[in-house]
């Protein structure tokens, strides 16, 4: 297997390079292993996508900790990409339980992973200014003592919860930055006005992006355009994933339809990519 450093290393790589890359997100390490076969060149994990396929809702506190990084360490273990892992509010309010995680996190063969100033609370969705950065800091300081460079992502999630505030989103993302965060992420962003003056307030740090929202249609060379370096996806493919498996079902119960099927994976390609 690739060493954690040697991928930790492409994956720094990757948002030095010029131009854009695709980061889309698998939710189990099947999956993971259809997206390598593509020839992506790294996987984030889904945080929305691993709840779904368990069953249960999303951004609920209905994942742990200990779900995440072992759905986290069975991707890595299903290719030799790098992973970064979607580590949600670093399972913890405080900073020291953030920087925990973090080494968590690289301990189950993680290369990057991204902290958010989401607290899960219906009553109070975002984090205080000052302490949202302090948890950053702390996440930060911790990736820095790792002996390889562990790309963390700082994550701004107003347009998320809500609260559809891009100065004070922007505000965040430059603290985020200045506080040593490695990639900047406000996921919701859905015009070009908008990314564009993110990808401006925190130049020249990477941005990532993400696409697969209802209603947005920028494409890879578009956002490339717009100085964004890194596109994700989310829950999206997970999404599609079970939006073709819902169709199938509610044909054959509503219909007696089996014609589905044509338009599946053969089976041979599938299990011939799973012996690899």
């Amino acid at each position: 297997m690739t060493s954690q450093l040697v991928r930790a290393q492409t994956f720094q790589q990757l948002h030095a390079a010029d131009g854009a890359f695709v980061i889309p997100n698998p939710w189990d390490a099947g999956s993971a292993k259809i997206l390598a076969s593509l020839g992506y060149q790294a996987l984030a994990t889904t945080s929305a996508g691993l709840a779904f396929s368990l069953g249960r809702p999303d951004a609920e506190g209905a994942l742990s900790l200990e779900d995440n990084l072992l759905n986290a360490q069975a991707i890595v273990a299903a290719t030799e990409l790098p992973v970064a892992g979607d580590l949600e509010n670093g399972f913890a309010d405080d900073p020291e339980g953030c920087a925990a995680t973090i080494l968590k996190a690289a301990a189950v063969g993680l290369v990057g992973g991204s902290i958010e100033d989401a607290s899960g609370r219906a009553e109070a969705p975002i984090y205080d200014f000052q302490l949202a950065v302090e948890r950053v800091q702390a996440a930060v300081a911790v990736a820095r003592s790792l002996p390889f460079p562990f790309t963390l992502t700082a994550r701004a999630e107003n347009l998320l919860n809500g609260r559809h505030d891009l100065a004070d989103t922007i505000r965040r993302l430059q603290a985020f930055a200045e506080a040593g965060a490695d990639v900047l992420f406000a996921p919701g962003l859905r015009s070009v006005e908008e990314i564009e003056a993110v990808v401006r307030a925190v130049a020249p740090k990477p941005v990532n992006v993400l696409m697969g929202l209802s209603g947005v249609s920028l494409t890879f060379a578009q956002l490339q355009d717009l100085g964004v370096k890194r596109i994700s996806v989310g829950s999206a493919l997970a999404r599609a994933a079970y939006g073709e498996f819902f169709r199938a079902a509610q044909s054959i119960q509503h219909s007696g339809s089996f014609a589905f099927a044509e338009q599946a994976l053969p089976f041979q390609q599938l299990n011939d990519l799973f012996k690899g």
